[in-house]
């Protein structure tokens, strides 16, 4: 099969591109404007025309990236780095709406609860006696401090409401286990509170 005649071949088209006001470039965004108006030679030709202008852009921020932006070899290949993006662009999506309060969220604004501190939440606290990291509470723990005293100081008021047998030197324990069950019976009593209202405080 012959080779087509020379005048039939497409001729390559300029690298160059000019225009009458230069091209703005956001090359982060690989984005190239254009603000020069769009000029169609006629009706029958506008996708023509509208190629040809799409390619000039796109010539154009070919050769910003290519003569701007620091190329590297690399074992995986040529890379061209990109410099940071210039244009805020709109959110893709609208804002997610507020997340509403759990019951138990609800129930601490109302009482006035307020989360633990991350220092707080810590189990081990420092004994400046003993010069040692103690648990807060449970085995050995800072809650049990002076329970063990062999001596103690005297309190008038404790002393006339004391329980007759009772003595002074476990009073600490006795107090400790009081704030438990107390605790626990104001637990109950929310729980019941809480079914008796269908879950809702």
């Amino acid at each position: 099969m012959a080779d087509p005649a020379p005048d039939s071949k497409i001729s390559k088209l300029p690298v160059q591109v000019t225009k009458p006001t230069p091209y703005t470039f956001d090359l982060g965004l690989l984005l190239a404007s254009d603000p020069n108006p769009l000029i169609l030679s006629s009706t029958t030709n506008l996708e023509t025309d509208l190629a040809s202008t799409a390619r000039d852009g796109a010539q154009a921020l070919l050769n910003q990236l290519l003569s701007t932006c620091p190329i590297t070899s690399t074992p995986s290949g040529v890379l061209l780095s990109l410099p940071s993006i210039q244009t805020k662009l709109p959110r893709e999506k609208p804002l997610p709406p507020q997340k509403e309060m759990t019951t138990w969220e609800k129930f601490a604004a109302k009482k006035g609860i307020k989360s633990k501190t991350k220092e707080e939440r810590k189990k081990m606290v420092y004994d400046e006696a003993t010069g040692e990291w103690v648990p807060k509470w449970g085995y050995k723990g800072k809650n049990k401090e002076g329970e063990g005293d062999w001596i103690v100081e005297v309190d008038e008021r404790k002393e006339r409401e004391r329980k007759e047998g009772t003595e002074r030197q476990g009073d600490g324990r006795r107090e400790r286990k009081e704030r438990v069950r107390r605790n626990e019976r104001l637990q109950r009593a929310n729980e019941r509170k809480g079914r008796k209202n269908g879950g809702k405080f």
